[in-house]
Order: C-alpha cells, then structure tokens, then sequence
C-alpha cells in the first residue's frame, strides 16, 4: 500500500529522531533498573509519562542552584506562574536534586568527577527509559580563569585533563580506559551566537581543565597540602594557557565523555570566579559572585528560548 504524506512525514520525522544510547548491552535484560541515587525506578515510576517530553537538560553543582535555574527558565518560556512550585523529583535522597519545567530539566551533579559521574549514569538510564530523543545536555558552573577577567564566561572547545590531554582515564576491572571527551562543536557555536546576542559579559571559547581535585590537583598554593612554589604553579598554569586552557573546574572531562558515548548533544558553560594567575582564594564580595553564577543561566536560558522559537 503507498504510503500517505502524513505517514511518511512521520518516517522522515522518526529516522531524523536521536535517541539516547546506552552502551550497555546488559542493561536490555534487566527486569526493573533501580536508580539508586535518584531515589527512581522503572517498576515504580512511569519514566514516559514524567521525561518523555524533556529536551533539554542542564546539570550544575548545587541544588540550590539548579533550583533557582528553573524558576528562571519557566519565568522565561512563560511556564511560570505567582506561587508556583517545582517540587524536588529526588526527594526520597539527598544525594541529588530534580527539577522540571515544561521541556527543561535541572539536575545537581555535586562536586568532582565521582559526583557527576554517578548521576550522569543514572540520568542518561532515565532518558533512555523514558524514550526521550533530541536531547541537548549542558553543565552549567563555576571555574577558575586563566588570563581572564572574573565574570568571563568560557564555553568549552575540548575538555582536557591535568597534563592537557583531550582525555577521561578510568580503571575498569583493574585495567586503565582511556575515553575521548568531546563535545558538541555546532552547539559550542550556537552558544556563541546566543552570547553575542545578549551582549551582556565577555565570552569566550576555549579548552577546559578537569582535575580530580581543588587544591593541589589546581596547582593552589593555600591547601593543607602543598609541594611546590609560586613559580612552579606559575609556569604550569601558563603552560596551560598556552595549551588552549581557559578556565579549570572537576566535571567537565567525564561530563563530554559520558555524553559522547551516548549519542547526547553536549556542551559545557562556566562562568570564572576568579583569575589563576592572579590568586588562589576566592574573596569577590557575594553579591559579585552571585551575579557572576547567574551569567551562565542567562546564556543557556537564552539559548533554550532561541530554540524553542521564543526569543
């Protein structure tokens, strides 16, 4: 039988639909997934009917954070409302926060690698269930700038590791995993253009260094722990910054890798608190810092707008 328009608008619509991919032959067997940390269970919840709509994703440190993202974003796509609430969807744990809006979903990740790691798990596991397709996921937070202004706000070109390598090491069964950490260029770009159109605070692209720790792991000089002098922290950081590297945070290099191998559109978005080569210790006055966190919400908020056709 020939097939109509309609239909074969859906096929075309159906083989251009990205679907998440969990590489994980294992999990096809399992009766019921327990999402551990997010306190979420395909046998106790329905994953279609709560997900099934999502399309973005944003992932940040702090539930207070990514709480206050969300109130932002609906007020935004005129989602919002006086007195509503965005409940807590992790309530039953305090380990991570979720929060939903429409097509937009807000998560806490926590700090360092092990943190996001976990929960990034878990999530892609919850959008593969819950069938979602298209998805953009992007990690919004804080770092430290390398030769920038505090307030810059840096999208990643390739998240690298301590020696610069655009690389995430991880052992499995004893053996060491080397995994690439890219992310999205079109997205990185398109985030460009949203910046320029806000034309509110200076952005710029460049590679992102995720370290395992804050203090030594960032060549700081005012840890408990310290091995090294000024000078040596000097000259690492500015060979850093001669390897492309903009800006330092914990997350970045699983983040690009987890998503990569999942077929997810990724970019990561930080704001910098403060300038490396300058100091170690944040001391910005709060109202500063706070306005600072704000930028890269309002970047990828505007983001999200522009491609919903809202802007």
């Amino acid at each position: 039988m020939a097939t109509t328009g309609t239909e074969a608008k859906d096929l075309e619509n159906h083989h251009n639909d990205c679907f998440i991919q969990l590489s994980n032959p294992h999990i096809a067997t399992m009766k019921e997934d327990v999402l551990y940390h997010l306190n979420l269970s395909t046998s106790t919840h329905d994953f279609p009917a709560m997900f099934g709509d999502v399309k973005f994703v944003c992932v940040g440190g702090s539930s207070s954070r990514m709480n206050t993202f969300i109130k932002y974003v609906a007020a935004e796509l005129g989602l919002d409302h006086p007195g509503k609430e965005y409940p807590n969807i992790c309530a039953g744990t305090d380990r991570y926060a979720m929060y939903k809006a429409g097509p937009v979903l807000s998560v806490s990740h926590g700090m360092g690698i092990p943190s996001i790691g976990i929960m990034l798990h878990e999530l892609i596991k919850m959008l593969y269930h819950a069938r979602c397709s298209n998805i953009t996921i992007i990690r919004i937070g804080t770092s430290g700038g390398i030769g920038l202004e505090p307030g810059s706000v840096v999208i990643t070109q390739q998240a690298v590791d301590e020696c610069f390598k655009p690389e995430f090491e991880q052992i499995v069964l004893g053996k060491r995993v080397i995994r690439n950490t890219n992310l999205d260029a079109q997205l990185a770009q398109e985030l460009v253009r949203c910046s320029s159109d806000l034309n509110e605070f200076p952005t710029v692209v460049g590679n992102t260094m995720c370290t395992l720790d804050f203090y030594e792991g960032q060549g700081r000089l005012d840890g408990a722990l310290c091995s090294y002098t000024e000078k040596d922290k000097q000259a690492y950081l500015r060979a850093a910054h001669a390897a492309g590297v903009r800006n330092i945070e914990m997350e970045s290099s699983v983040f690009a890798t987890m998503c990569s191998a999942c077929g997810l559109k990724a970019a990561v978005v930080c704001v910098t608190l403060l300038d490396r080569l300058q100091g170690d210790q944040i001391n910005t006055p709060h109202d500063v810092l706070v306005e600072y966190q704000q930028r890269p919400q309002r970047l990828v908020g505007h983001f999200i707008k522009k491609s919903l056709g809202r802007a």
